[in-house]
């Protein structure tokens, strides 16, 4: 009886929890197909009167979002796959590899995570300037293709798990490094991989400041930019603000329910007993 009562009490806070995690997005569906009109209303009326699912139609309208749509894909596909595998790459190297400077260089790369964007600001914009980069998507994808700090952390402590029997087994039977890489333990990674690139891909569609700073052409503007274009000097178009951001939210929700299944795979010792 007493664990049935706490199995209840479990369920009912986790049913909480969920309810208010998922609030703000309910809220923002419901203001997305409300009548602009009812958002000056007192006392707020939860749900609204009428659905305008319209709405949709014209805030995608109201801008050229159609090709925002293609500049953030274009953005966070390259950028996550850069990212992903050079990362994969570097993690493998500290994890799999003796070298001279090898724990130095390591605390060297973890201690970038500690500099604030705001300190790199102004030094990457004069750089790009000098490549020539700004006003294109260039500044937004190439960085990722080196790497990021903790992406290359959380495959490190994987790597560092897997028996190096499986690599001596392997080069045994002839193989090299790029093909214990690509053939061995990219197929375990599977987990963090997924987790690194779902995680990536948030951080970079959802990104304002690096288009804002970069990117002055309009036609090179992404989703976040153009959903920023209805907040005027004296008025704000809620109702579009929220009906693009519910849409905004799919791709990245869609990634999650895709990837979750080699999320919740990845206990190392279910790619190693295999």
């Amino acid at each position: 009886m007493k664990t049935k009562i706490k199995k209840t009490g479990v369920y009912v806070v986790l049913i909480l929890l969920a309810v208010a995690f998922l609030f703000p997005l309910i809220w923002a569906l419901l203001t997305a197909v409300r009548n602009p009109a009812e958002l000056g209303q007192y006392p707020i009326r939860f749900i609204p009167s009428e659905f305008h699912l319209e709405n949709f139609k014209e805030a995608w309208n109201a801008q050229p979002f159609t090709r925002y749509l293609v500049n953030s894909l274009i953005v966070t596909v390259l950028a996550v796959i850069g990212m992903t595998l050079s990362s994969a790459l570097v993690a493998y190297g500290f994890a799999r590899f003796d070298f001279k400077g090898k724990g130095f260089f390591f605390i060297l790369m973890l201690s970038t995570m500690m500099i604030p964007w705001d300190v790199l600001v102004i030094p990457l914009y004069m750089e790009y300037n000098a490549f020539h980069w700004l006003d294109t998507l260039k500044p937004l994808i190439v960085p990722a293709w080196f790497g990021g700090a903790f992406y290359i952390f959380l495959m490190r402590q994987f790597l560092r798990g897997i028996p190096r029997d499986f690599e001596e087994s392997a080069i045994i039977d002839g193989a090299n490094y790029r093909q214990i890489f690509t053939r061995i333990f990219l197929p375990l990674m599977k987990p963090q991989l997924a987790l690194s690139a779902i995680m990536y891909m948030i951080v970079v569609w959802n990104d304002y400041l690096g288009p804002l700073v970069y990117i002055s052409d309009s036609e090179k503007f992404t989703l976040p930019i153009g959903l920023s274009l209805f907040k005027g000097a004296y008025t704000t178009d809620y109702t579009s603000i929220m009906a693009i951001t519910v849409l905004m939210t799919l791709p990245t929700m869609i990634a999650f329910f895709l990837g979750q299944k080699q999320i919740l795979n990845s206990n190392v010792s279910a790619g190693i007993k295999g």
